[in-house]
């Protein structure tokens, strides 16, 4: 069944092609319709979308992932007739976080969203790295943000997975251009121009210059180019973390910065770190205390009715078994066992006195 598509506006440029926000009408379903962004490549860049759409099959239904729609890539023509190749992904209606953090003073996020951010691009990395990926270029052009059903909150996710390499492989450019970078290079850790191996720590460093971007609405290593800049990584150097930054956060970016990338450790253990809040774990034990309390009330309630008498139209028998219960003798019972002892005693030789209580 073909759709109609209507082009609606240009949304932006990459490396690898451009990006279309489109409107695609099924005239067979009473005109229902839904709009995606579509990325268009030529001839040239065909084998690298085609490797983006393939990863982002594996990827798939996870939810820090942008989706990809159809499994296959499409054909069409541009606006100067060249023939395209078309990706169509979900249409993030916030844009980009480049985009989302001009709309902000100074571009410097509240420190609620910088949390929630940087656990969602982690998130998102879980799910690439245990894949075997490394995404190479985490970015704030290449975060997607979405609305999100809580007031106030939005949805990150990973988007572009032009750069995305297997963990341990090295990208083809490497020896054949003077350019020693894996990814963007403002991004990038020391060893990306030391060695050009794409590891999964290299994504870590990446993830420590966005936290520091988004607090300080400041592009990492602004204003060094960069040849300085590969200067100063071979020497391992990091950006500058500001000393206004909560401690937590500053921690957090250090350890991103790591200089050995195994001190980075990985994604699900940075999720873990004290500066990021963890929503599923403190859901978990709020519902653990409502349980707790639940059940304690509960048990008030039954005990306050087993005080109470029972009516005339209770069940004089229960049908559940009855819990067996401890009986202590009556006075009666007490008294006559009392009274068999000291007459037990009297008749012995070696009876002397006898008190009884």
């Amino acid at each position: 069944m073909q759709s109609n598509e209507e082009f609606v506006k240009f949304l932006g440029e990459g490396a690898y092609g451009y990006v279309n926000l489109v409107r695609y009408t099924n005239p067979d379903d009473e005109g229902s319709s839904f709009l995606s962004a579509v990325k268009n490549s030529y001839d040239a860049d065909y084998d690298t979308l085609q490797r983006e759409l393939q990863i982002l099959l594996e990827l798939k239904g996870y939810p820090r992932i942008v989706t990809c729609f159809g499994d296959s890539l499409q054909q069409g023509l541009s606006n100067y007739g060249n023939k395209v190749h078309k990706l169509q992904l979900e249409y993030a209606s916030e844009g980009s976080l480049n985009a989302f953090m001009n709309k902000y003073a100074d571009r410097k996020l509240p420190e609620p969203l910088v949390k929630d951010f940087t656990r969602m691009v982690l998130e998102g990395l879980v799910s690439i790295h245990r894949h075997g990926y490394v995404h190479c270029d985490i970015k704030p052009d290449n975060l997607l943000v979405f609305p999100s059903s809580r007031q106030d909150s939005y949805e990150l996710k990973i988007s572009d997975f032009g750069n995305t390499l297997k963990a341990g492989e090295v990208p083809l450019f490497w020896e054949k251009t003077d350019f020693p970078w894996v990814g963007t290079p403002i991004y990038m850790p020391p060893e990306s121009v030391r060695d050009g191996v794409a590891n999964k720590a290299l994504d870590l460093w990446s993830v420590g210059c966005l936290v520091l971007e988004m607090y300080t609405g400041v592009i990492p290593w602004e204003g060094v180019n960069l040849n300085l800049l590969a200067t100063r990584l071979r020497c391992d150097k990091a950006p500058k973390i500001p000393h206004s930054l909560p401690s937590d956060a500053k921690d957090f970016i250090q350890t991103c910065f790591s200089r050995e990338p195994e001190e980075r450790g990985s994604a699900c253990e940075l999720l873990l770190h004290p500066f990021l809040p963890r929503p599923q774990v403190e859901a978990e034990e709020k519902k653990a205390r409502n349980s707790f309390l639940l059940n304690l009330l509960k048990l008030r309630i039954r005990r306050r009715s087993s005080n109470k008498k029972p009516t005339s139209d209770a069940p004089a028998v229960s049908e559940k078994k009855p819990p067996k219960l401890r009986f202590f003798p009556t006075k009666t019972t007490q008294f006559k066992r009392t009274l068999h002892k000291v007459l037990r005693l009297k008749k012995s030789n070696d009876f002397c006195l006898v008190s009884v209580h």
